[in-house]
């Protein structure tokens, strides 16, 4: 028995390495996916279950749910693109947003 622990990344072929390097990757985008999955549907409960309290609060609702919309709309739907683009310009220039 020895002390020292062996990076058995080594010891593989070059081509073993890249696939094991790709299976980590995936894991880790699969993992990011999940988490970001579900701190959406934790947003969108409290976004469905407080009230917003004012105009802003409103227009921040209305965003998220103008992203998902535009996000689903065929690349090439341009003029609803624009538009869903010119209501989100509108709602940053009337809340003072830069």
């Amino acid at each position: 028995m020895t002390d020292h622990t062996v990076d058995l990344d080594k010891h593989r072929g070059m081509a073993a390495q890249k696939a094991t390097d790709l299976r980590r990757a995936l894991a880790e985008v699969e993992a990011n996916t999940r988490e970001l999955r579900e701190r959406e549907a934790d947003l969108e409960h409290r976004m469905m279950t407080v009230p917003a309290a004012s105009w802003p609060e409103a227009a921040v609702k209305a965003r998220h749910l103008l992203n998902l919309y535009a996000a689903n709309l065929p690349t090439e739907d341009t003029r609803h693109r624009a538009l869903v683009t010119a209501l989100l310009d509108d709602f940053a220039r009337l809340s003072g947003e830069s």
